[in-house]
């Protein structure tokens, strides 16, 4: 009883949070599964040349950055630090979008199943977790402290702007599109209103938004960082040439983010 009052105290959240741990714990546990698998059986887990092009640098970037952020995010809301605890939906985004591509485009075998359960586990996690918070006391402490008109601002234009790029390709051609591009617009269309919504929330400072802001902006963040890294590493993994192009254009709209990001962070750690 001692350490559920302690727990609901220190955080602003309301009642326990331990099964959200758990949650994340296994989350975790089949990430690195997950990711190990594809980096030591690449041919086994990924049957195309394609598939392997596209995943096996991005098992790399999940290992060095989605792992180490959820984890990170989840030691620092255990040692009652807020900032941890508005990382820690971020964190969880992150692994479900990245899933979400796998779970649209790998072809059904035995490690399907783990795409699937890693998504279907990402998404009630993520809703447990934001349900839990009281959004009250943190609107309480961020507002005022953190610039609502920037973050939202960012937020809800990346967030259509992918959303957009959907349209268009919908428009188009899809049935032209790699198997790889049509699964990354498939998450795009699923997880792009959720930086919308949390964007135009901020926008409007109500408790939501300030509640999901920094998680939102912080899995945008993630999700810029490891594109970039694996652009950089296909090259060096795969047969695939170094697109410079891409990188560059990648990174500006990364610094788009980066900055908002941060002005939040500081925000939210002074306030």
């Amino acid at each position: 009883m001692a350490a559920h009052t302690q727990e609901s105290t220190s955080l602003p959240v309301r009642g326990s949070i331990r099964l959200v741990y758990a949650f994340s714990f296994g989350i975790a546990i089949l990430t690195a599964a997950a990711s190990a698998a594809g980096l030591l059986f690449p041919a086994a887990v990924y049957p195309t040349e394609e598939l392997r092009r596209a995943f096996v640098p991005n098992d790399v970037v999940t290992l060095l950055i989605g792992l180490p952020i959820l984890l990170g995010s989840m030691a620092l809301a255990a040692r009652s630090k807020p900032a941890g605890l508005l990382f820690w939906p971020g964190a969880i985004l992150f692994i479900l979008y990245n899933y979400l591509i796998y779970l649209f485009c790998m072809p059904p075998h035995a490690g399907y199943l783990l795409y699937l359960t890693l998504t279907a586990a990402s998404a009630y996690t993520l809703i447990g977790l934001i349900a839990a918070f009281d959004m009250d006391a943190i609107q309480a402490r961020l507002s005022g402290a953190v610039p609502e008109r920037l973050c939202g601002g960012v937020l809800a234009g990346l967030g259509s702007l992918f959303l957009l790029r959907v349209v268009g390709i919908v428009a188009g051609s899809p049935n032209d599109l790699p198997e790889t591009e049509l699964a990354v617009s498939i998450a795009d269309f699923l997880i792009s209103p959720a930086w919308i919504i949390g964007g135009v929330l901020l926008w409007r400072r109500r408790a939501l938004g300030y509640a999901s802001g920094l998680g939102l902006l912080f899995s945008l963040s993630m999700l810029f960082i490891g594109l970039i890294v694996v652009m950089l590493l296909q090259p060096v993994m795969t047969a695939a040439p170094f697109d410079s192009a891409g990188v560059l254009v990648v990174t500006v709209m990364g610094l788009v983010c980066f900055i908002p990001f941060a002005l939040f962070l500081r925000g939210a750690m002074a306030g």
